[in-house]
């Protein structure tokens, strides 16, 4: 009798990352902010280094494709997501094709409030390296996260504050 054994390593596990934010300006003008891929970099933090390397304007629908590159602690990372669910003024999905995570998939949701729009993010993410892997998500990458994200509404609240959201 012959036995086969296959050593199986245990999956990587999945991390979810959401932020919330209220906005009051109407969904239209958000969704149409966010859906404009050249305000990434207004706002992404500067210490990532962000630049765009796809040419713009980038017509945004199912099966675009973005790629960019930024610095992840001093480390350059080309990045190049898809838009893989596109649904214009409610929400709009992008996965990650080439960049440094196992997977990442973001998903954007707006949603009209009363005097607004609420704009939720749910980041569903894997770090390689197993066990290893989770280790670092808790020391680095979600304090990381939660600070880009911190960032991110920063600037939103201000660029809608300050009027520019005519411009969109």
């Amino acid at each position: 009798m012959m036995i086969k054994s296959r050593a199986s390593r245990p999956p990587t596990r999945a991390h979810l990352f959401t932020s919330e934010q209220f906005i009051p300006s109407p969904l239209e003008t958000v969704f149409a902010f966010f859906s404009d891929a050249t305000n990434l970099e207004r706002l992404t933090p500067p210490w990532l280094g962000f630049n765009m390397v796809t040419p713009t304007p980038i017509e945004m629908r199912p099966g675009a494709l973005i790629d960019y590159k930024l610095s992840i602690r001093g480390i350059r990372v080309s990045w190049r997501t898809e838009i893989v669910d596109w649904q214009p003024n409610r929400r709009f999905v992008d996965v990650q094709l080439r960049g440094p995570y196992k997977s990442w998939v973001h998903t954007h949701v707006f949603e009209a409030h009363e005097g607004g729009t609420l704009i939720r993010d749910e980041i569903e993410y894997q770090i390689a390296f197993g066990f290893l892997g989770s280790v670092v998500n808790r020391l680095v990458v979600a304090r990381d996260l939660e600070r880009i994200f911190a960032y991110r509404m920063q600037q939103t609240a201000r660029f809608f504050a300050t009027g520019l959201s005519s411009d969109t």
